[in-house]
């Protein structure tokens, strides 16, 4: 039996002209589409926050003002008819794009490519890991999910920049909010001995162990824990066990200020606290309540509006 094709038919409309439009499709025989809409996206932003990751800023960028009206047709000559049918009356400009089969729920997939960061990182989607990687760069491969990190957000960005320099290879690596995985993986494909991973959301270590075998990285090397070390004295306790001459943070402004409380008693006498995910308009006020804490700023990188800070303990 022969593969049937399929259109992806993308029409896009100002937010005040949307209901026209699905008013326009229905009446013109359509029987079921797809809404992006750039409110909801938003808030579901907002609502996932610690998820900085979510998907490309360029995605988002894009979005802005639109909302993305979605439907599909076979692609023969039955669905280009079936098209034209239902964009009468309709002028706005739309893109069609051959999707097959397989490619329903992971259409997605081409919003993520490798992509350098730092001076040695090369952060590669799964599905691109065949292709060659450029002479002098590290690989991390990730299975970009729709949620945790993938490097594209400028906070990870950052992060990993920092970590290139101060990963100490054959030393352990503490990573705390460790989402996807992607930090620590990379600090051990770095050359760090070990990486113990910590996030409040148990779905995190899931991800993140799927991540870590995607780079022949094994639960010897890495531990990946589910708790909040800030509630948890037990976890908090297990955790100081050992010291780390780097211990990473990429989290929220709020959550890095009371963490940095607990930092010092997990970081080596020469370690570094790197932390990300803040904000520029509130970069003082964690570098204040980081040295509050014992803890002095040594670098800061900037990045769209996203400040890294490291420190050693003052």
């Amino acid at each position: 039996m022969e593969e049937i094709k399929w259109l992806e038919v993308t029409v896009d409309t100002p937010r005040e002209g949307l209901d026209a439009l699905c008013a326009r499709l229905t009446a013109n025989g359509i029987n079921g589409f797809a809404i992006e809409d750039e409110e909801d996206f938003k808030q579901f932003l907002e609502q996932n926050h610690q998820y900085w990751d979510y998907v490309d800023e360029e995605l988002l960028e894009q979005m802005r003002g639109i909302c993305r009206v979605k439907f599909y047709v076979t692609d023969d000559a039955h669905g280009k008819a079936q098209l034209e049918q239902w964009l009468t009356g309709i002028d706005l400009p739309y893109v069609s794009a051959p999707l097959g089969e397989n490619d329903w729920a992971h259409s997605w997939q081409k919003y993520y490519k490798p992509m350098a960061v730092g001076d040695k990182l090369w952060i590669v989607p799964e599905w691109e890991r065949d292709k060659p990687v450029p002479e002098g760069r590290t690989p991390v491969y990730l299975n970009p999910g729709l949620t945790f990190g993938t490097g594209n957000h400028s906070s990870t960005r950052l992060c990993l920049m920092g970590l290139e320099e101060y990963t100490v290879p054959g030393q352990p690596v503490l990573d705390l909010g460790c989402g996807s995985g992607i930090l620590s993986i990379a600090a051990l494909n770095l050359g760090a001995s070990s990486a113990v991973a910590v996030d409040i959301d148990p779905k995190a270590a899931d991800v993140a162990y799927e991540n870590a075998t995607l780079n022949g990285i094994g639960k010897d090397r890495y531990t990946v824990r589910a708790g909040d070390v800030l509630t948890d004295k037990a976890l908090a306790a297990e955790l100081g066990q050992q010291r780390y001459p780097l211990v990473l943070a990429n989290i929220v402004a709020d959550v890095i200020m009371p963490l940095s409380a607990k930092a010092g008693k997990y970081l080596t006498e020469e370690g570094v606290f790197l932390c990300s995910g803040i904000i520029d308009t509130r970069a003082d006020e964690v570098q204040s309540a980081l040295e509050r804490n014992g803890l002095k700023v040594f670098r800061r990188r900037e990045e769209k509006g996203w400040v890294s800070l490291a420190a050693r303990k003052g």
